[in-house]
């Protein structure tokens, strides 16, 4: 009862704090809706961030990842914090300045209608297909393996997972649809310092008990007996997934980062909806900046469960940190932890679907079917589609259970169907002013293609790391954009205004604190490399 009792507790206390800093805004026009009334501080901004990215599928995945491997995982968190800074640099003070609320507006004002619509419709085509559904079934499926819901309630896991989806799905499309960006942001910030609390007390206690209740004692019983080489982060060029070549960090990684962190619009949207440009460059440092703390709770605990399961779990990775939480988490503190957990999941899905309803409202209800249609009218809309979208979500999420394991990884990878042409379209759309919108729409056509052949290559016995094949792609579709151009410019040249949607003062230690947190980047893989820990303990 207890743990039911703090479980219930925390998530009530953090859906009253979301009401109280919400209940007098007015949600009810465009900008207070999707926007937040572009209200958010960097505080918030960053909290929102960060736990938008992560759920269960990176505190699972990539410490099953590590635990097989080695501490390569963490690569998905620490590179993002280069692209976080370019975020911050590069992008927003142009997504700002254009007043935007979603990517394809941009889109539209520097290419045109269609492009704007194209791009809209492949991003909700893939958070319908791959987010809402998958992001309830794993998170879902998750927190079953971590605290045994089935067996609780003696029933099956498809009925504790049909459960825990409707749960997840009604309180995430509660935050999403009748609080707006703002519910979910200011929710996401207190779930991330509970994430955070939450999450390194897991391998502080594994560590303690490893030392018999000395820290000290316990780091030098894991550096001691577990390989050296799983603390290494740099893995051969030729290396295939879940192993990251070290050469596509500079290359497929990169780019991938910046389609995730700089174009993605469930991303985004927050960093958009900040009082100022200074308070979104402070929220976007400062996501950076936290993204280098990832692999110290997350991906180091597929190391701790190595030493505490040793190879017991290779033929089920996945169970390494459901496993470990099981077996150092205190049952007195097993509520708060499910809570912070729950928040997390949470997270992850009310963002996609508030990105959903925004995408839908204003780039294709308003223009297609009702052009002057008032504001509190289309955030009706909204609300509508969100719910359907929602409830078509929960009902599918559970069958997720009867597909292929590998069902997940291969919607992941749909989106190298459209990343690369995307942010080649926005880059292209920043630096030239003579490129036209018949650019994106050939490059598109292209890569789609070129893609879908990459993908033939296994069958006649050529491997080759997918973030290779986004590598070459990507420059592939940057020079397809640049010769377009160079053979049928834009008549005129394209301008961006300042619609003077908010105060474009760049934060004034923007650049000094984004060298160190490039600094502090380094320092992260210097420690886990053949010059840091890997070495030392070899």
């Amino acid at each position: 009862m207890f743990i039911i009792a703090t479980f219930i507790g925390f998530t009530a206390l953090v859906a009253f704090i979301s009401w109280l800093k919400t209940k007098n805004d007015k949600l009810d026009t465009q900008d207070g809706y999707f926007l937040a009334g572009r209200g958010l501080s960097g505080l918030v901004i960053a909290g929102s961030l960060e736990l938008t990215n992560l759920s269960t599928e990176q505190l699972v995945g990539q410490s099953g990842q590590s635990y097989a491997t080695n501490m390569g995982a963490m690569n998905w968190s620490v590179s993002a914090s280069f692209a976080l800074l370019c975020l911050a640099l590069v992008f927003l003070p142009r997504y700002l300045k254009a007043g935007i609320t979603t990517i394809p507006e941009f889109l539209e004002q520097r290419y045109d209608s269609t492009v704007k619509r194209i791009i809209s419709f492949l991003f909700l085509l893939g958070y319908l297909l791959t987010y809402l559904p998958t992001v309830l079934y794993s998170g879902a499926l998750a927190f079953n393996r971590i605290f045994n819901i089935d067996e609780l309630l003696g029933i099956t896991q498809f009925q504790a997972i049909a459960i825990l989806c409707f749960g997840i799905g009604i309180i995430g499309a509660i935050y999403a649809i009748f609080g707006g960006l703002k519910a979910v942001a200011v929710s996401d910030t207190i779930n991330g310092v509970g994430l955070l609390i939450g999450g390194f007390m897991v391998p502080i206690l594994a560590i303690c008990i490893l030392g018999d209740g000395s820290f000290l004692n316990g780091i030098k019983d894991f550096v001691t007996n577990v390989p050296a080489e799983k603390f290494n982060s740099i893995n051969p060029a030729n290396a295939l997934p879940p192993m990251v070549p070290w050469p596509v960090l500079f290359l497929g990684m990169t780019f991938n980062n910046l389609f995730y962190w700089c174009t993605n619009q469930s991303i985004i949207q927050r960093a958009l909806a900040g009082k100022s440009l200074a308070h979104s460059q402070r929220g976007a440092i400062m996501t950076g900046f936290l993204k280098l703390v990832d692999p110290f709770f997350i991906t180091i605990c597929g190391l701790l469960a190595y030493r505490f399961f040793g190879d017991s779990l290779m033929d089920n990775t996945d169970a390494a940190y459901p496993m470990l939480v099981a077996e150092v988490i205190p049952d007195w503190l097993l509520g708060f932890f499910a809570a912070v957990l729950f928040g997390a999941i949470l997270s992850s899905f009310n963002s996609a679907l508030n990105s959903c309803v925004t995408l839908y409202t204003l780039d294709f209800h308003r223009p297609l079917f009702n052009q002057t249609c008032s504001d509190a009218y289309l955030v009706k809309i909204g609300k509508r589609f969100g719910t359907g979208l929602a409830v078509v979500a929960i009902v599918v999420a559970p069958f997720v259970i009867n597909a292929p394991s590998g069902l997940y990884d291969f919607l992941q990878d749909c989106f190298g169907f459209y990343s690369m042409p995307i942010l080649a379209t926005v880059i292209c759309g920043f630096y030239s002013k003579r490129i036209p919108a018949l650019a994106p729409k050939v490059t598109m056509i292209v890569h789609v293609i070129l893609y879908a052949l990459a993908h033939l290559l296994p069958y006649v016995g050529i491997n080759v790391h997918y973030l290779w094949t986004l590598s070459v792609l990507f420059i592939v579709d940057m020079g397809i954009m640049l010769l377009v151009g160079k053979l049928h410019p834009r008549a005129t040249d394209f301008e961006l205004e300042d619609v003077g949607a908010v105060d474009l003062t760049p934060w004034k230690y923007a650049k000094p604190v984004s060298v160190l947190c490039f600094i502090c980047m380094l320092g992260v893989y210097w420690l886990f490399s053949p010059l840091g820990l890997a070495g030392m303990i070899g």
